[in-house]
Parts: C-alpha cells; structure tokens; sequence
C-alpha cells in the first residue's frame, strides 16, 4: 500500500515542505515541494500566521497520511532555535487539526535513512534526493530538498522490518535502513536517563 508523507524541514524565513509517495518497494515519487518565506521584518505573529495557512493549504490539498517534521536539535544561534521551535509547534498543531500523526525525526536519522551514512553533508543528501526520486536535479533551495529527505525517512524507516518488530534481523535490511536502525538505537540511548553521581 503507498503511503504519502508531507515532511517538514521547519524555519521562520523559510520552510521547506516536501510530499511524496512510497510504495511497499521503497519505490519513491515526487507529488510536490515548496518552500513557504516569511520576510524578517513581518511581525512574529503574522509570520507563524503565513507558515501556518500554508502548511495547512498544502495539508488539505494533498491529504497526506502522515507529517514527519524535523526534530529541533541544540544550535549555537538562540534565535535561529527559537524561529525552528515555534514553526514545529505550528506544524504540530495543524496536523493535529487533522487527525493526522506526526513523526520527529533528527537530522542524523534523516541522513542515515537516505545515505546510509548519518553524518553525511548536505550535499550528499540532496544528491540522494533527486536520484531517489528520479529528478533532473537536486529541488531548489536546500530547504525543499531537506523536506523531501525528511518525508522519504519516515517513509523508510519501517523498511521490510518494522523497527520495533521481534523476530527481525538487520540482515533483511538495505544498508541505508541498517544505519537509520542504528541511529535510531544511539537516539534511544542517549535520550535515556543517566543517575547523578552522588
């Protein structure tokens, strides 16, 4: 069964906002992309306003099954954290609206889904891509091709095994699934919590 998934590569100026659709083979297609701007010096308010609205026109236009958003990770810039929080928090609430579920997922899981390799740069990413999706070239601006990774992520995560599935082994896994697994593994540990020495 192809399941469509809307991915969200969340920011204040720009974010990027990719739906594909995944077969059972991992077989991907683009269904659109876009990036929704917001200009500095419009008002806080007005700007999650406008990235609000086009979230959701795009939800209710493509109708996806699922929103997978990228997971907020600690930067040196506070306001650049700040700007990628609230926009998450207006694309959870929009799903939300819907019904719909939502899935974070951190960058390194995303590169590690699409490369195989969860430290890969930027680039490798985008070039991966525009070949997963069969595409001339890589979307434009890096945002886009961010938002499509981050659907194509969750749509692979499963891969043939679930990743919570007993019985399973990596071995019936591609290599890029395997590294996803393993990222997912590593985000379970640390996320768990330590004791204090005392």
């Amino acid at each position: 069964m192809t399941i469509r998934v809307l991915g969200i590569d969340p920011g204040l100026t720009r974010c990027g906002v990719g739906i594909v659709d995944v077969r059972p083979d991992r077989k991907a297609t683009l269904v659109a992309v876009t990036v929704i701007r917001t200009p500095p010096a419009m008002p806080l308010e007005e700007r999650l306003l406008a990235v609000g609205n086009g979230i959701e026109q795009l939800l209710d236009e493509h109708r996806p099954a699922v929103v997978a958003i990228e997971r907020v990770f600690a930067q040196h810039n506070l306001r650049t954290v700040m700007g990628t929080a609230q926009v998450s928090g207006v694309a959870l609430h929009s799903a939300a609206k819907r019904g719909l579920p939502v899935a974070l997922h951190t960058p390194s899981e995303v590169k590690a889904a699409i490369t195989g390799y969860g430290s890969a740069d930027k680039r490798q990413v985008q070039a991966m891509v525009a070949r997963i999706l069969g595409l001339a070239e890589v979307p434009k601006p890096a945002d886009a091709a961010d938002a499509l990774a981050i659907a194509i992520c969750h749509a692979w995560r499963g891969g043939p095994v679930a990743p919570d599935a007993g019985g399973g082994t990596d071995t019936a896994l591609t290599p890029a699934q395997q590294a996803w697994r393993a990222a997912e593994r590593s985000g379970r540990t640390s996320a768990a919590p330590r004791r204090l020495a005392r």
